[in-house]
């Protein structure tokens, strides 16, 4: 908490996030709280998720900003798609689905209660898969033609003794059906480290009364 504080106070400082999981001794919720919003690149904090939810500008989570990213690429206007989000974490899931909201998607949040989740998806235009199941989503899953963000990143073990990552859309299965689809890894993942730097750079302009 005191390098917090710190890092808060300093004016040379205008990015600040913490790397999780952290020790278990450790409350995680309450660091995260500790940071200041106006440094909080990841945008974990509560006053930057409550500006997402209503739609004011803050500090928006990373790797959701890297996914609607790879969507537009695939398809600039995402007005009207149904989009399924599986997975309602508040780092991925309830974010993505807040920024798609913005797009004027029709969302759906899926989730491991979810009834005939296969049959849910098959009727999304757009799917995001954040749920940490290596290869669950699978060719049933998929509408022709639909975009497939994966945002999972999971290792599985070989026969060797080896590992390999993951995601958690069967790509191979996949891919033939879809109309565009992320890589793991590839995909999200460097999208999230590009937009750190960015909400780090959107930080320092604010600190600076610039837009």
């Amino acid at each position: 908490m005191a390098l917090v504080d710190a890092l808060n106070a300093d004016t040379a400082i205008d990015g600040l996030l913490v790397q999780l999981p952290l020790p278990a001794q450790i409350d995680a919720a309450s660091v995260l709280n500790r940071i200041d919003p106006a440094k909080d690149v990841d945008g974990f904090h509560p006053v930057n998720a409550g500006r997402l939810a209503i739609g004011e500008p803050g500090l928006v989570p990373c790797t959701p900003l890297g996914a609607l990213a790879l969507a537009r690429l695939a398809r600039p206007d995402l007005a009207g798609l149904h989009a399924v989000v599986i997975g309602r974490s508040n780092i991925v899931g309830k974010p993505v689905a807040q920024l798609l909201l913005q797009e004027n998607c029709t969302v759906t949040i899926a989730h491991s209660r979810t009834r005939d989740l296969a049959g849910l998806c098959r009727t999304a235009d757009l799917l995001v898969a954040a749920i940490g199941r290596p290869l669950f989503v699978t060719a049933d899953f998929i509408k022709p033609g639909a975009i497939v963000i994966d945002v999972g990143i999971n290792r599985i073990a070989l026969a060797d003794g080896k590992s390999r990552l993951a995601g958690d859309v069967d790509f191979a299965a996949v891919a033939p059906l879809a109309g565009a689809i992320t890589p793991v890894p590839g995909g999200v993942g460097p999208m999230t480290i590009a937009f750190l730097l960015s909400n780090t750079l959107r930080a320092a302009s604010l600190r600076l009364g610039e837009r």
